[in-house]
């Protein structure tokens, strides 16, 4: 047997190439949308693609299930279990609980695991040569380590009221099956530290069954429903604005992307006919060189892991944008921003002070200038962070405003007096700092250091009870 982890550290989601060997057959799992990754794989294992799977409707990105299948004839195969509401709108096989796909001596049991979703399944192999007995589980959404998948997602992200604690009851009865399995099968999951699917997720790529069974708080609180139910739904992060986009496009009968497009590299003179135009600038530097020098009105959102996350936060998937990116960065970035479905590139341009526009520079202040601020009442203090990070400790007197959802609560924000902003270690701050002085706020500091700073000097930190 052949195995290959595939993970993408942008979106924390992993995906895997199992083959047979002797038949030269193999099946990919949860395909990213690039899947010149996976062809590559095959080809230098002599290995022929012919099962495509999934183990769920994915809402954290655009999978590349049909794109893989459309390029090597295999098979696509996917979930019909959930009901109605629940069904891939373009042609495949459809499985069931119970059914196993064969791939050479290689046989991949279908198991319904709803709760994150309810259609979600997940597989379990037998490498039927080297024993009778299941080697591995791969669960998607379902298990991570240390972790279970959230069931809140629907509703929050997708609209679906009143399907979270419907989820949650059935995730503890999937996790019944779990339990079930042999303690020695590994697990190998859907996503790792990082993902938005879930709150506590493990930063190793794979466990064991009974190594979760002694550690996954999940499966230690499986006895109590209501306090499994209240844990589960607690302190899950916001999820994403573009996860609803993903659900829709991942489930119906979309356009195929069968290769990573080329950006243009714009003349300074497109780029300021298409910034006369209104088409926005999203400047991917690092913040120390966009806080020395930004095109006004730009959007700065750091080329970094985090990139594909905060561009499907904030940007239209109707509007076409621009890059401010080096030559060498621009198919990662292309990348990662096809993984989400953002396909509108107008084109990039790699030095912003060529442009002949004047640029501006960041407002940074340091620890002992946001001290002045701390408590005054003629200035406003502003955590961009997520809701359960200012819960758990934030400076005094400062208000919470995530900067997911920034751009619609603009109205909260004073016009009238000074306006400082911090997150966890700057990056958000940085966003939240371009949006603002692009909707015309003009009285904006960022302290950059923000919280890992004001927490190592020993600042006091005020903290909010959850209520029961």
């Amino acid at each position: 047997m052949f195995f290959q982890h595939i993970y993408d550290q942008t979106l924390a989601q992993a995906s895997y190439l199992i083959g047979c060997q002797k038949s030269g057959e193999s099946i990919v799992i949860d395909p990213k949308r690039d899947v010149d990754t996976y062809l590559e794989i095959a080809k230098q294992k002599g290995l022929r693609i012919t099962h495509v799977t999934e183990t769920h409707i994915h809402a954290d990105f655009l999978s590349g299930s049909r794109e893989l299948a459309a390029l090597t004839g295999a098979t696509l195969y996917l979930s019909n279990e959930g009901g109605p509401d629940w069904q891939y709108e373009f042609d495949h096989i459809g499985i069931h609980h119970g059914d196993v796909i064969k791939v050479g001596n290689l046989n991949l049991a279908v198991i319904h695991t709803p709760g994150h979703t309810p259609e979600s399944i997940s597989f379990l192999l037998t490498d039927t040569p080297a024993s009778p007995h299941p080697v591995m589980f791969f669960t998607g959404d379902f298990v991570f380590v240390g972790d279970v998948g959230r069931p809140d997602l629907l509703e929050k992200a997708a609209g679906w009221v009143g399907t979270q604690e419907i989820g949650a009851k059935q995730l503890l009865d999937s996790l019944s099956k779990f339990s079930n399995l042999p303690d020695f099968v590994q697990v190998w999951p859907g996503h790792g530290a990082g993902s938005a699917c879930g709150k506590a997720l493990g930063a190793v790529p794979s466990t064991t069954v009974g190594y979760e069974k002694l550690r996954n708080w999940a499966l230690l609180q499986a006895d109590n429903e209501q306090d499994f139910v209240r844990s589960l739904l607690s302190d899950q992060p916001e999820p994403p604005r573009y996860f609803a986009q993903m659900k829709k496009l991942n489930k119906v009968d979309r356009s195929l992307l069968k290769s990573v497009p080329t950006p243009r590299k714009l003349t300074s003179e497109e780029v300021i006919q298409a910034l006369e135009a209104g088409v926005k600038l999203i400047d991917t530097r690092s913040k120390a060189h966009t806080a020395e020098g930004f095109v006004p009105g730009s959007l700065t959102i750091q080329g970094n892991n985090a990139f594909a996350t905060w561009m499907g936060w904030l940007m239209d998937y109707q509007e076409p944008f621009m890059l401010v990116a080096n030559d060498h960065q621009i198919e990662d970035l292309t990348r990662m921003l096809m993984r989400i479905g953002l396909d509108d590139i107008f084109g990039y341009v790699t030095d912003v002070s060529a442009l002949g526009i004047p640029l501006e520079k960041a407002d940074i202040i340091d620890l002992d200038t946001f001290k002045t601020y701390v408590n005054r009442g003629d200035a406003q203090i502003l955590d961009l962070r997520g809701a359960s990070e200012y819960r758990n400790g934030h400076v005094p007197g400062a208000e919470h405003l995530f900067i997911g959802t920034l751009p619609e609560h603009l109205d909260e924000v004073s016009r009238d007096r000074p306006v400082i902003i911090y997150c966890q270690g700057g990056d958000r701050a940085t966003i939240g700092y371009s949006l603002l002085r692009a909707k015309g706020f003009t009285n904006v500091r960022s302290y950059a250091p923000s919280m890992n700073e004001w927490v190592a000097q020993n600042n006091p930190v005020a903290t909010l009870s959850v209520p029961m």
